[in-house]
């Protein structure tokens, strides 16, 4: 009630709030001459009086010695909002005044039948009324006054969606005082032009006028179950206003309860894909993992640690952690730990390893028997493998190698490799040493199985060879790397962002969706098999990068806006980098049971000949021969075409 009223107070005009307060002092002025003529005699008494007695004439006397005083003080200039005690003694002096007035006329002089006294104790009393009163107002409309200017401060902000999504937004946004929720939009005809808790629904249609008038700069996108093909249409209708879009998680994502300002994040490219994931096989998915000992090398990496997460929810026997690094092995377990471990009887075993370790994997596949291994440790930077080739040979090509061997020889079931589409014609050494590692597990598959076939004893006729396969696929969102937190960063710096070409493009997918395909692609292998995700269509970064500036809230600046916010600059390809990435090596690939999984029909290399040159590149490798290990990998690597002269760190001039 008091917050209404207030707002209503400090809604007046100037002139009507000084008529309020002009009215207040007389009403003072006429109840401390009756309260003083009650702590004089003891009794109350009628203010008209009758024909011998007449105390209104102290009361008429009060008025006309207080307004002119409190007019040419400045009494009613003062806003109440700011008075404080500077105003408590300009207050002082003024009555100083009035004492020595009132008391000249009531005591000193004397007014009809009006005892003396009146003048001494009605100033007092005055004094303290309009003392209070100041105070009081001070009080009172200040907090609430900062109150209304922090709000009218605070960033503008439509909401996008009048659900119930929308509704808890406002209402937390409201309570955290973070944004002023100006309105809803929404696309539903039959809530548009009406009322949500105070606040206007309007329909989309309408908010380039909006955005203008009420000068918003937020937009809250609160749909949480539209689909991305929507969402991606409001998204570029809100590109044409210079405006920020936040949104909220999906419905999977979000925590029963409230939704608060906290839930609100930044606009990642999943929000641009414009395409739905497939819902995955739950069969599929726990085929190779439920009630099974699961090993994943690189789970602390971007990858490596989805699939934790993902396997973790499939309830696996046992779920053993490899990385080299302690810090990342670390964190992951301790994620998991913390998730999961209270309400699962699930092993969780952090191993620190090196894929490259031959005897550390031997022993680690000999003391836990794994059923199942996805395999992502690997060295992925492109310019850093560029100006590393040989320690990028040796843990993408020996570590998958090594980890592939002793998976054979301890009978695992099921061992899956995480590709890449760089391994696709590669113009760089990362590329080229994955899809060496891929070459490794088609060889050793068909190896495999010249061996199984002529097997001829009981012993070991019933030992099934471990099928090896490998799933390609191109850029996951959110990666160590990836160029979404990068402009992210440099566009909260105020920019430039660079990028390496204008004409650039990259297939891009979600870590939880390329994860889960992983699970249900190995789940399908039959054994040399090499899988590719169906990525969509390639995104082009050039645009990326403008459209993460424009939902920003910012202006691209180039020729035709110099005056823009944030420069896109041009530096040049990297070493080794591709302007455009492929998934495909040989012809059409095969269909599978799942519409975004591929079968590839790529060529191979019999064990027997690629073993010769497997044993070159490591002896070349161990002499940090970088010359002939690039020799090599032209020889194995069909389409390999390094785009510039590749050097070891090791053997530059500057070494």
């Amino acid at each position: 009630m008091l917050y209404h009223i207030s707002n209503f107070v400090l809604g007046l005009p100037r002139y009507t709030k000084r008529i309020i307060v002009v009215t207040l002092d007389i009403s003072l002025c006429v109840l401390t001459v009756w309260l003083a003529f009650f702590l004089r005699l003891d009794e109350w008494i009628r203010l008209s009086g009758n024909a011998s007695f007449q105390p209104l004439w102290a009361v008429i006397t009060a008025i006309i010695v207080a307004l002119p005083l409190f007019i040419t003080h400045g009494f009613y200039r003062v806003i109440f909002r700011y008075s404080g005690l500077l105003a408590i003694a300009a207050i002082i002096r003024v009555f100083i005044l009035y004492s020595f007035f009132y008391a000249a006329i009531v005591t000193a002089i004397g007014l009809p039948n009006v005892p003396r006294s009146i003048g001494i104790i009605q100033p007092l009393l005055l004094f303290v009324a309009i003392s209070a009163t100041r105070l009081l107002a001070h009080a009172w409309l200040k907090n609430e006054y900062h109150s209304q200017l922090h709000i009218a401060n605070l960033p503008k902000a439509l909401i996008y969606g009048a659900g119930r999504a929308g509704r808890q937004l406002a209402s937390g946004l409201d309570d955290s005082c973070e944004m002023n929720i100006i309105g809803f939009l929404d696309d539903n005809l039959s809530l548009q032009n009406n009322v949500l808790n105070g606040k206007p629904i309007f329909s989309p249609t309408k908010v380039a006028k909006i955005i203008k008038n009420q000068g918003i700069t937020h937009i809250l996108l609160a749909m949480p179950s539209i689909s991305r093909q929507r969402r991606n249409k409001i998204l570029e209708q809100m590109e044409q206003h210079q405006v920020i879009v936040h949104t909220l998680p999906r419905l999977i994502d979000l925590a029963e309860g409230r939704i608060t300002v906290s839930d609100l994040r930044e606009l990642d490219i999943d929000d641009l894909l414009g395409r739905e994931p497939v819902p995955p096989d739950d069969g599929l998915l726990a085929k190779n993992i439920t009630n099974k000992v699961v090993l994943i090398t690189g789970a602390g990496g971007s990858i490596g640690s989805e699939l934790c997460r993902q396997v973790l929810q499939l309830q696996p026997h046992k779920l053993l952690l490899i990385d080299n690094s302690e810090f990342a092995l670390y964190a992951i377990h301790a994620e998991l730990e913390h998730k999961h471990i209270r309400t699962s009887k699930l092993q969780l075993v952090p191993l620190l390893a090196s894929v490259q370790d031959p005897e550390r994997m031997q022993t680690i596949m000999h003391t836990w028997h794994p059923d199942t291994i996805y395999h992502a440790a690997a060295y992925k930077h492109v310019p850093m493998v560029e100006s590393n080739p040989i320690e990028g040979i040796k843990n993408n090509v020996f570590g998958t190698l090594i980890t592939a061997q002793a998976a054979i020889k301890y009978n695992v079931r099921d061992f899956v490799l995480i590709s890449t589409d760089k391994a696709v014609r590669p113009t760089n050494v990362m590329g080229a040493s994955k899809r060496v590692a891929e070459l490794c597990l088609q060889a050793l598959n068909t190896k495999q199985l010249a061996i199984d076939s002529n097997q001829t004893t009981l012993e070991t006729a019933n030992i099934q060879p471990t099928k090896l396969s490998m799933v390609r696929f191109g850029n996951v969102l959110g990666s160590s790397g990836s160029v979404i937190p990068k402009f992210r960063k440099q566009i909260r710096e105020g920019g430039p962002i660079t990028l390496t070409h204008p004409d650039i493009n990259r297939f891009f997918m979600t870590i939880p969706e390329a994860a889960q395909l992983v699970i249900q692609a190995g789940a399908m292998a039959q054994g040399g098999d090499v899988f590719v995700l169906d990525m969509g269509k390639p995104i082009k970064i050039f645009d990326l990068a403008q459209r993460m500036i424009k939902l920003s809230g910012l202006t691209v600046r180039n020729e035709a806006d110099p005056d823009g916010d944030i420069e896109i600059i041009i530096t040049g390809l990297r070493p080794g980098e591709k302007l455009h990435e492929e998934l495909l090596l040989g012809k059409d690939p095969y269909p599978t049971a799942h519409p975004r999984i591929l079968r590839a029909q790529d060529p191979f290399i019999p064990w027997e000949q690629l073993e010769i040159d497997i044993n070159a590149l490591k002896t070349a490798s161990h002499n940090q021969d970088a010359s002939t290990v690039l020799t090599i990998l032209k020889r194995l690597v069909g389409g390999y075409h390094p785009s510039h002269e590749v050097v070891d760190m090791l053997q530059c001039d500057y070494a």
